[in-house]
């Protein structure tokens, strides 16, 4: 009988929604995460990776909703900060790095150095993740990762996808103590480029960092800069600075599958992302066409203008043919 081929039956891409990066009410918060219950979404990342000041969810509310959520069939992994500043975040990212309930995501290198030395103690705890946070860009790099415990690797954003396939070959993947080690690309979202001590929305409303007045709970997609020329151009999140467009793969299934990525992560925003999901899912697994999935999504009020360019080897607030020709 004749083999079939990539084309006929082609690799699935599983959906992972990836940590919520802005400060929502608790509220809609546990009411998004009820909806991402009944998604096609194979993983859900968990946590407060930005601001430790974003303290509406305690620990203890995470692991349950974790728990809730697994209960749910779906893989649940545990997020810490990218970017620590003081003793009681680092107390936080150990209580998070140690406990072996939940998979992790290491936002920073100090969580990359609790979680080898977890591995080392217990090598039956679950394979962490280098988050896209962690300066993985080459073979190399990953390879020394690896070695330390890691089982799934989120390519940085910026990286283009015939880089992801150089750093972690299909047909030759790093291989670490947990086995072959997964590559997961950044698919959807605003991107998160930058973090820093300061925070900007606190500066934006000339208020010190430490007497905030929380005012980032009041925008839900971040508060949007723009150009001298009025352009949107970025997008203040606390202490995180993003893209003012939409990171969007939607027609790449080809190129994943081509580069070794079998999990895309999809960033949460405030509008419309439950069908964000379904239709990432469609497109990818279910056979839809991008372009007529493109006009469905253009149709749900998402907070930027769509881009693909890192993908790409291109400007990151570009767009592509297929996003230009379907805008026209």
């Amino acid at each position: 009988m004749m083999a079939m081929d990539d084309t006929q039956h082609p690799a699935r891409i599983e959906l992972t929604v990836g940590p919520l990066l802005y400060w929502w009410p608790r509220d809609a918060l546990l009411s998004f995460y009820a909806d991402m219950a009944d998604s096609p979404a194979r993983t859900v990342v968990l946590g407060e990776v930005v601001c430790s000041r974003r303290n509406e969810m305690r620990p203890e509310d995470w692991l349950a909703l974790a728990r809730d959520l697994a209960a749910a069939g779906k893989e649940v992994v545990l997020a810490t900060q990218a970017l620590l500043a003081g003793e009681a975040e680092l107390r936080a990212m150990r209580r998070i790095a140690t406990q072996d309930e939940f998979a992790v995501e290491a936002g920073d290198a100090s969580a990359l150095r609790v979680l080898a030395a977890e591995a080392r103690a217990r090598p039956a705890r679950p394979p962490f993740v280098l988050g896209p946070h962690i300066n993985v860009y080459n073979r190399a790099a990953l390879a020394e990762h690896a070695a330390l415990g890691a089982g799934t690797w989120v390519a940085p954003v910026e990286l283009a996808l015939d880089a992801v396939a150089a750093t972690n070959p299909p047909h030759a993947p790093v291989c670490g103590p947990a086995g072959a080690v997964a590559s997961e690309v950044f698919g959807f979202g605003r991107l998160p480029l930058a973090f820093s001590a300061r925070c900007f929305t606190a500066r934006h409303h000339r208020l010190p960092k430490d007497g905030c007045d929380f005012r980032c709970r009041s925008d839900a997609d971040g508060l949007l800069l723009a150009s001298s020329e009025g352009a949107p151009f970025l997008v203040l999140n606390g202490i995180q600075t993003q893209s003012a467009a939409v990171h969007a793969l939607l027609a790449d299934a080809p190129a994943l599958r081509a580069a070794g990525a079998r999990r895309v992560r999809l960033s949460p925003c405030a509008s419309g992302f439950a069908d964000v999901l379904r239709h990432f899912d469609a497109v990818y697994n279910g056979g839809a066409a991008p372009a007529d999935a493109l006009e469905a999504l253009r149709g749900l009020g998402l907070p930027g203008t769509l881009v693909d360019g890192f993908a790409h080897r291109r400007p990151g607030l570009s767009a592509g043919p297929f996003l230009l020709a379907a805008e026209a």
